[in-house]
């Protein structure tokens, strides 16, 4: 998981321009500036940057660093055999 939560780490950074090394896993994104259009913000570069599919309803989830990593790694482990199912 720690490639995951560095991945969304270098996103978070990337699209909200923060300082990496301030992004901690269990840092919450509110404390990080990002609301809730942020967090659409979010889903949306993790799907263009993982080339991946992230449905809507997983913005409840997005509540730290460490529940979008899990997000992340659920949409990246449904993308290899083509399916949107998550479980």
């Amino acid at each position: 998981m720690d490639d995951h939560h560095a991945a969304v780490a270098k996103v978070v950074s990337e699209t909200f321009m923060l300082d990496l090394a301030g992004i901690e896993p269990d840092a919450p994104l509110e404390e990080l500036g990002i609301d809730s259009k942020g967090r659409i913000k979010l889903l949306s570069a993790l799907e263009i940057y993982h080339d991946v599919r992230i449905d809507l309803d997983e913005l409840d989830r997005f509540t730290d660093v460490a529940s979008v990593a899990e997000v992340l790694a659920e949409a990246l482990g449904g993308k290899s055999d083509g399916s949107d199912e998550r479980r």
